[in-house]
């Protein structure tokens, strides 16, 4: 199974199709999002609870619960127990408190991804990412733009994706995984928008439909001519040393192992 470290192309499904478990499993994501929150109707969440599932697939399984403070919450925390997922995604984390009740009613057992949606969640981020329950931050940047009233564009977000890298780095804990992108009709607008998130230092992005999963995961795999690089400099021996007319020393050669690690297959 896919480290829940090394998700890059997470895909949601509504909790409420299960006729698109198999299908979501298949389409090449490196993991399962069973959605409770956003894309299940207020009628239909007992509904999506009693369809929870893992037996569809080897890949990991995480399910986006309803936030702490909503109706749903408690139902959705006693759905969980004892169903053998991977983690699950806490919407709207604004502080320790959230965490904590959701990792005391499940014993401590499945690992918390924490969404950051809002200014008090931004706040709160390198507590969060600190708490042990945690295991990675995953940005919610629509939401987070309607609670600030910003744009959705990148200047806008800068900040906010770049305190969630330095939160993770840290804390220790794996590096974010970036918001949706929601257009659908121009495929190189997630690819542009995952490459970007690449630079800032993020390791995945959210994916809302398959076709979204190919362009995801090549801006996050690294190029040959990276990888070339990367074992030129490895290469070249220890001490500051000359590589393509470039001074490389330590901190570079950092940098070109973690490429390597990018470009193993997951």
């Amino acid at each position: 199974m896919v480290s829940l470290d090394m998700i890059r192309t997470p895909l949601f499904v509504p909790a409420d199709r299960p006729d698109r478990f198999e299908k979501a499993a298949a389409s090449g994501a490196d993991a399962v999002i069973l959605d409770l929150e956003d894309a299940v109707a207020h009628d239909n969440k007992d509904t999506a609870r009693s369809a929870l599932s893992t037996s569809f697939t080897e890949l990991p399984v995480l399910v986006r619960i309803n936030p702490v403070g909503t109706p749903w919450i408690e139902n959705d925390l006693a759905a969980l127990r004892g169903l053998a997922c991977a983690g699950v995604i806490l919407p709207k984390a604004e502080g320790p408190t959230s965490i904590a009740v959701v990792s005391e009613a499940l014993g401590g057992d499945l690992p918390v991804m924490a969404l950051i949606e809002s200014a008090n969640g931004l706040a709160q981020t390198r507590t969060i990412a600190a708490d042990p329950s945690v295991c990675r931050l995953i940005f919610g940047s629509i939401d987070y733009c309607a609670d600030l009233g910003c744009a959705h564009e990148r200047d806008a977000l800068l900040h906010a994706r770049s305190e969630l890298v330095l939160a993770s780095r840290l804390a220790g804990i794996a590096a974010p995984i970036d918001g949706v992108t929601t257009q659908l009709d121009d495929l190189s607008k997630t690819r542009s928008d995952a490459a970007y998130a690449r630079t800032l230092g993020m390791s995945g992005k959210l994916c809302i439909h398959p076709r979204q999963i190919a362009e995801v995961r090549q801006a996050f795999t690294p190029t040959d001519s990276e990888i070339n690089w990367a074992r030129r400099v490895l290469s070249s021996g220890d001490g500051a040393v000359l590589v393509d007319g470039a001074m490389v020393d330590a901190p570079v050669r950092i940098r070109a192992q973690r490429i390597l690690a990018q470009a193993k297959p997951i």
